[in-house]
């Protein structure tokens, strides 16, 4: 009978045999990956968690398993016995683990046949994404797959232990909480014992975890699931996994060790050196140079200011620039002059995604000045354009003039894009560094209101505080990110521990009274009795583990992961409920055609 396990006790994993086990007799469970029938000798490579082992099955040894085996395809599910030997000479496999033995087959239950799959269980064959979430079980069985969901374990493991052994406290947070604004749209979920209420999921456990220090857990932790309704990205998903931190009575410097060292931890899982003093980068450092505040610094192309130089120049697109309080900013390709001006104007295309209206370029080789831009500009003001942009024979110099922001954004993503394209950048090099004195506030154009950089409960820089009264542009806040390669692997802050000060932060923001109560009453109330200072840090799991894994996409590394449409398509979620379920709830909902 099918799936009948009497008389079988598995023994071993497949992919744990060794030559060790020579004459051993053993027994495995697991998928048949291949069939080959080699002059009426049957071989069967069976696969578990583990890895693979080569069974051989003989009719001359017996008969009864040699004829089962023939009836059996990739993906049935099977129990064997056998014994281990040593392969022949020249059948050794040094490429596998298990490639020095193979089991001869004497018995043979066939626990579950399989239809023909979709797609081919290996790594060789790559299939469409779609294909691939769609039949995320069968994706999951592929070596790859199982060697992500292997790392992700190893690396939550790895968490646990260190923190543990820091005095760590693991705390579970709730997952029904209430709506307050964090950066991005809730995701709600409607009461159906209080009508027309909602409860929102967590983009993260801030306000919980700052209620665990007052509540005096000093060190807290927690492997916490994050909801965040907004358009997604290849390192992107609607639900979430950060590795969240807090503690009591702590200095910034304090939360840097504490990270620096779990991430040495945690890397060292795929032999990836975290230097033993990662540099810091303030954030304004990093918008200058870089144009991005997770800059990647496996390559150089640093972003240059020539707006000194050009300031009244009879070039108006930067001279006029400069004049309503803009910038021009460039940056050098290396032996870039064999770019076609159809090259040129991609690049253009490219950095008007990000706001810019305009690439300018200049040609320098030979001495020589290429560019549409030239006759605009004097021959001193080009020798102090090819100085400050060190500029070499053969060099391509590319120009934003616009808002500080806009050259500093669209000119930071072509740094990246060249530095891709151009194959600028070692994939073996691992460049951290912290960036710090991020802004507290942004000017919001459309709510005509600053908010928050980070989020309203981020102490200001102990200097800067003053700063709230009536410069709120200027004001720093004791926040901070650990970036790698390009990638923010994390932040967090030192957070505000005073009802007043947290007050004078939403009075920044311009939160009524009424809003300031109605949304975190219980965090001022909270403040009321004894908060000591605290500060801490949230890392992205599934973004380390996309790094350390090799991989492109987050997709990749979460089980069961949702489509850049948050859709599942093995799931088919989300879906249409039942009208009963939405009377339940008290919804109506509006004609949507």
């Amino acid at each position: 009978m099918l799936g009948n396990l009497e008389g079988f006790n598995r023994t071993h994993n497949c992919g744990k045999l060794s030559i060790e086990n020579e004459n051993d007799n053993v027994t495995i469970m697991g998928w048949v990956q291949k069939r080959r029938d080699h002059g009426g000798v049957i071989f069967i490579d069976v696969r578990d968690r583990s890895g693979f082992v080569q069974v051989v099955f003989n009719p001359d040894l017996n008969q009864e398993a040699f004829k089962k085996a023939e009836e059996l395809r990739s993906e049935f599910v099977v129990a064997i016995k056998g014994s281990v030997r040593k392969r022949p000479s020249g059948n050794i496999n040094d490429e596998l683990p298990t490639g020095r033995i193979e089991i001869e087959g004497n018995e043979l239950r066939i626990l579950d046949k399989a239809e023909t799959t979709p797609f081919l269980i290996n790594n060789e064959v790559n299939p469409g994404e779609d294909l691939r979430l769609k039949y995320r079980y069968l994706d999951l069985r592929r070596p790859m797959m199982r060697d992500m969901m292997e790392l992700r374990h190893k690396t939550v493991k790895t968490t646990r232990d260190f923190l543990d052994n820091k005095d760590f406290w693991e705390i579970e947070t709730p997952l029904l909480t209430k709506s307050t604004p964090e950066g991005a749209r809730d995701y709600l979920v409607p009461s159906r014992i209080n009508p027309g209420q909602f409860y929102a999921l967590p983009q993260s456990p801030q306000l919980f975890k700052q209620l665990l220090m007052i509540s005096g857990m000093e060190r807290y932790f927690q492997i916490a699931k994050c909801f965040r309704d907004e358009d997604l990205r290849a390192n992107r998903q609607p639900e979430f996994t950060q590795i969240d931190i807090e503690m009591s009575f702590v200095t910034r410097e304090d939360i840097f060790e504490l990270t620096e060292n779990l991430l040495r931890k945690i890397f060292a899982l795929n032999d990836i050196e975290v230097p033993q003093e990662v540099p810091v980068m303030t954030y304004q450092e990093a918008i200058d140079q870089y144009g991005l505040d997770k800059p990647d610094l496996r390559f150089d192309m640093k972003l240059k200011n020539i707006s000194d130089i050009v300031q009244d120049s009879e070039f108006n697109i930067f001279s006029g620039t400069v004049k309503k309080g803009g910038q021009v900013k460039g940056i050098k390709v290396k032996n870039g002059t064999n770019f076609s001006r159809s090259q040129i104007d991609e690049l253009e295309d490219f950095v008007k995604l990000y706001g810019a209206k305009g690439l300018a370029w200049i040609k320098f080789e030979n001495g020589e000045i290429n560019s549409p831009i030239a006759k605009f500009l004097s021959d001193e003001e080009l020798e102090k354009i090819i100085e400050k942009m060190e500029a070499q024979s053969g060099d391509l110099m590319l120009f934003v003039a616009d808002k500080p922001k806009v050259v500093a954004n669209s000119l930071g993503h072509l740094r990246v894009k060249l530095g891709k394209e151009l194959d600028l950048i070692d994939k073996d090099d691992y460049k951290f560094t912290w960036i710090v004195d991020f802004p507290m506030f942004e000017y919001n154009e459309e709510e005509e209101r600053y908010v928050a950089k980070h989020h309203p409960f981020t102490s200001p820089l102990p200097e800067d505080i003053d700063k709230l009264d009536n410069d709120l542009e200027n004001l720093k806040a004791n926040s901070y990110d650990i970036v790698l390669n390009g990638e923010e692997l994390g932040g967090g802050s030192i957070r505000i521990n005073n009802k007043k000060l947290q007050h004078r932060v939403f009075d920044a923001m311009n939160f009524t009274e009424d809003e300031i109560q109605n949304k975190f009453g219980f965090l001022m109330d909270a403040f009321e009795y004894g908060t000591p200072p605290h500060g801490g840090i949230a890392l992205g799991l599934d973004r380390i583990i996309m790094i350390l894994g090799n991989t492109d996409s987050i997709r990749n590394v979460i089980a069961f992961p949702k489509t850049q449409k948050a859709t599942s398509p093995l799931t088919d979620a989300p879906s249409a409920v039942e009208q009963k379920q939405l009377e339940e709830l008290h919804i109506n909902l509006i004609n949507l055609d």
